[in-house]
């Protein structure tokens, strides 16, 4: 399944949403990577495994799952997650790039791709269904708190 879409950082004709700074955006897409503990509410544990400038590998526990991973950056551009075949998870990869078309109007475009086909069967569609929903609804999430954070002064410190 290869799902995209995009969610509005900043809307010039909504004053009641403070507008975030592309260094926010972007310090909170790596925050997101880095410590997911604060934006994914059944991960259990994270621990990083390597890290440097440009990339992260990580390990997630979700109760008795675990997962390895890898998340890459272009800084102040996009995030990469890409979850490699293990077990009985296929791999698949999530792109997160920020876009502005316009001087300071932001956007996030998720996008998803588990690595299946272009066909599916009834029983196919309607988990997919079920999967956009919920990565949308999670994507929504991500932004919210990073929202959170902007206004804590937690996404000062520029990446």
């Amino acid at each position: 399944m290869k799902f995209a879409h995009l969610v509005e950082i900043n809307d010039p004709l909504n004053p009641l949403i403070d507008p975030l700074t592309r260094e926010q955006l972007w310090r909170g897409l790596v925050l997101r990577a880095e410590l997911p503990t604060a934006f994914v509410p059944h991960l259990d544990r994270c621990t990083i495994l390597e890290k440097s400038e440009l990339s992260v590998s990580r390990e997630l526990q979700y109760g008795e799952l675990v997962v390895r991973d890898r998340v890459t950056y272009l800084p102040q551009e996009q995030v990469v997650y890409h979850v490699p075949q293990q077990k009985d998870i296929p791999e698949s990869q999530l792109t997160m790039t920020i876009e502005e078309p316009e001087p300071n109007i932001l956007f996030v475009r998720f996008e998803y791709d588990n690595g299946g086909g272009e066909t599916e069967s009834a029983t196919e569609a309607m988990y997919n269904d079920f999967r956009r929903s919920a990565y949308t609804e999670s994507d929504i999430d991500t932004i919210r708190t990073i929202r959170e954070m902007a206004e804590d002064g937690r996404l000062a410190q520029a990446r």
